[in-house]
């Protein structure tokens, strides 16, 4: 009778032990699930310190004389085309652009080189170089916003939101290229989704457009 007993009580606790196994191992992946997850949204800061200036290099401080214009009519028509300002002081050999929109910056920086290049620098050609240089940024942001999305593997978003994955090309966070950035993060994401048994695709898209 002794042994019996002894064997069914045995019985009963391997089942007692399998029912709390269960129910700890369930209760722990939820726990690390929410832990992990924690731990992404605290990481995932505002980053909002950016610079808003740019320089750009001129071979004489003759040549600010020449960008002014007489009474100022060259920088007049540079910062009305370009949305930008110029800043011209004492500072040798460098005249600085700034502006917070950094798509617009960058075409006003690269188009003042180009004049500063040509030597010809009067109204009618600054409108002209300014026009030619956003047409070629508007060509080059188009090939930075496909490449990005085929890298991260992230297809299928609206046109609007593609474009500005190509503009976070020319933004800085904490001295990364934020197009950059997005990629890495979208990978990482998507690994992340697929450890805890999530939409991996889901979670390449949430990675990929996080700093927008």
């Amino acid at each position: 009778l002794l042994a019996q007993v002894e064997q069914d009580l045995a019985g009963e606790i391997g089942a007692m032990v399998l029912r709390h196994e269960k129910r700890v191992a369930e209760t722990c992946e939820q726990k690390t699930r929410d832990i992990l997850l924690t731990a992404i949204q605290r990481y995932a800061a505002a980053h909002t310190a950016e610079s808003t200036t740019s320089t750009v290099d001129i071979p004489s401080d003759e040549m600010k004389g020449r960008i002014i214009g007489r009474e100022g009519r060259n920088i007049r028509t540079f910062e009305k085309v370009t949305g930008v300002d110029v800043i011209i002081d004492d500072t040798p050999g460098v005249v600085i652009v700034s502006a917070f929109d950094t798509v617009r910056r960058e075409v006003a920086k690269l188009a003042l080189r180009t004049l500063i290049q040509d030597g010809r620098i009067h109204p009618t050609r600054i409108d002209e170089v300014v026009a030619e240089t956003q047409k070629e940024m508007e060509i080059h942001i188009r090939q930075l916003r496909q490449e990005a999305c085929q890298e991260a593997g992230v297809l299928g978003l609206h046109e609007k939101v593609v474009d500005l994955m190509g503009r976070l090309n020319f933004r800085v966070s904490y001295s990364q290229n934020v197009r950059r950035h997005s990629i890495e993060v979208a990978h990482l994401t998507g690994m992340l989704a697929q450890q805890l048994g999530l939409d991996e695709t889901m979670g390449r898209r949430c990675g990929f457009l996080h700093d927008i």
